[in-house]
């Protein structure tokens, strides 16, 4: 099986394309081999896999570990998503960009983040799932996040509430009270 890599604006960050084989009875397609992902300088160690489930207008992110920082592989398996990251990483020619993607069942296409990114995504249609390999494992006590709307960031939601008729997004308690990005850069993590 064959993947491509396509490079986005920020620095390590990739969309993936897997080779996909349709006939009458559907399709199959691989989303992951180490041997295949080492083939287009990918290397990261997959160690935990979660699942999501949520309504359209749900907006989840963006979200970071400071301990055990992971690196993400992300697909969307029903429904459809704007997936938005951030990078973090003070080093980085790209530090405080941020750059969003359409990940659909449809167009299968799957995102590489690196560690050292804030990542989050509003679903666009109802009952959307969405995967993620890390290659760390969850730690709570550890999550950090970034406000969804930081002013310095200006992530643009808006066009894709727009397109898909969003009014009202529904997000947590706990990302409503996420870091501000200043916040963030006077006691950066990465």
């Amino acid at each position: 099986m064959a993947f491509k890599k396509f490079p986005t604006s920020l620095v390590d960050c990739y969309i993936i394309e897997p080779q996909v084989f349709w006939d009458a009875r559907g399709f199959f397609m691989e989303t992951y081999s180490e041997a295949e992902f080492a083939k287009i300088w990918i290397d990261a160690k997959f160690v935990q896999d979660n699942h999501s489930k949520s309504k359209k207008g749900v907006l989840r992110g963006l979200h970071f570990q400071s301990r055990k920082p992971q690196a993400k592989l992300v697909r969307v398996t029903v429904g459809a998503i704007y997936d938005v990251i951030v990078d973090l990483r003070q080093e980085s020619s790209t530090f405080g960009k941020w750059e969003g993607f359409l990940l659909s069942a449809e167009n299968k296409k799957m995102l590489f983040v690196p560690r050292g990114f804030a990542h989050g995504f509003l679903t666009l249609v109802d009952d959307t799932e969405f995967l993620y390999k890390c290659d760390d494992v969850y730690d709570p006590g550890y999550e950090w996040g970034v406000m969804w709307n930081d002013t310095e960031i200006s992530i643009n939601w808006q066009e894709y509430m727009d397109q898909y008729r969003i009014g009202e997004l529904e997000i947590s308690i706990k990302d409503q009270t996420n870091l501000r990005f200043d916040a963030y850069i006077n006691n950066p993590i990465f």
